[in-house]
């Protein structure tokens, strides 16, 4: 076969028509639907916070990008998606400038900085989060009740945080209006209380977590094994396992965070190993931590485990183990052969 006719490029080998930018425009699809409630829960200034950080994700990357000349790559829609994640698991009452500060460091610290989007070891939105939560804890733990308006809204405590200072399931059923622990639940599957603006509804949640996984965009081994382990932890430390999986941002955290290409491992027992993993970190620091919620550190802590849990079960391609020299053995028990197998080299 002459040269010519020879294709030689480095990998990737194989090509699928589904691109970066149709995954990323998936999950803002996905969003929508828990985007649009927590609008609804409270109102324009909500709407404000999501555009306000969609638009400094966009714009600190094309800036960055231009700064250092490298290729424009807002055209994948990932800057987006960042935006819309931090708008997500901030309180709605976060001051403007600084959830704009906060997705500027998302792009540009824990994305550009190392070299764009797949290189990056931390999920970016939540080391936003990370970063607003250590430098400005009072505003990024004060929640709001829905149903008004950021400019007079009554501050409350989340559900999460009075069962850490110590009240009872009763005694949040009762400050959420509800009758009874069960129409807690179900009020906290349905989505009518105080947290992070994209987390109140668990059901549109799982919605939104499910039809990622029916397009293939995520695969259930992560979320499965974040949320079985939150529960079965919770379980084992004494705290009920359905109130942990229904209040604070675990469910969201299971679908949309942990998921993250870039940051969760590639083979089948890192992923259950790395979902288990943030289940277990989740519960410790509900039971025993500072905060009342646990899931974005959790994440990033396995983040940072992740390169070594892809060594996990790895075959590497092409390798075959080498059999064992059959012994053979005379009437002695010694090896048998001629002189010149057994004459010293």
């Amino acid at each position: 076969m002459p040269a010519s006719n020879l294709l030689l490029s480095s990998s990737p080998h194989a090509f699928t028509p589904v691109s970066t930018r149709k995954i990323m425009l998936a999950v803002v699809i996905a969003l929508l639907p828990a985007t649009g409630y927590g609008v609804y829960l409270y109102g324009l200034p909500a709407l404000v916070l999501v555009l306000a950080t969609v638009a400094a994700s966009v714009a600190s990357e094309l800036l960055f990008r231009a700064a250092i000349k490298a290729p424009r790559s807002v055209g994948d829609l990932s800057a987006v998606v960042t935006g819309l994640l931090l708008a997500l698991v901030l309180p709605p009452s976060t001051p403007i400038w600084m959830a704009v500060l906060g997705a500027v460091f998302s792009i540009v610290v824990a994305k550009e900085f190392f070299g764009g989007l797949g290189a990056n070891p931390f999920n970016p939105a939540l080391i936003g989060r990370a970063f607003l939560l250590m430098s400005f804890p009072a505003a990024i733990t004060t929640w709001n009740k829905p149903f008004s308006a950021i400019a007079d809204a009554v501050t409350t405590a989340t559900p999460l945080n009075m069962v850490k200072q110590g009240a009872s399931l009763a005694d949040v059923a009762a400050s959420v209006g509800a009758k009874d622990v069960g129409g807690l639940f179900a009020q906290l599957f349905l989505g009518n209380r105080s947290g992070s603006l994209g987390e109140s509804s668990i059901l549109l949640v799982t919605i939104g977590g499910l039809f990622l996984l029916g397009l293939g965009v995520i695969q259930w081994i992560v979320p499965a094994a974040v949320l079985a382990s939150t529960a079965l932890f919770s379980w084992a430390m004494g705290m009920d396992p359905l109130f942990s999986l229904l209040s604070g941002g675990v469910v969201f955290g299971a679908f949309f965070m942990a998921t993250d290409y870039s940051t969760s491992p590639l083979t089948p027992a890192g992923k259950a190993v790395y979902g288990a993993g943030i289940g277990l970190l989740v519960a410790l620091i509900r039971k025993l931590g500072g905060f009342p919620e646990g899931v974005t550190y959790a994440i990033l802590v396995m983040n940072m485990l992740s390169p070594f849990l892809d060594k996990l079960r790895v075959k590497k391609y092409g390798y075959v183990a080498p059999k064992k020299p059959a012994k053979r053995r005379g009437s002695t028990g010694a090896s048998s052969g001629t002189a010149a197998e057994t004459k010293p080299i």
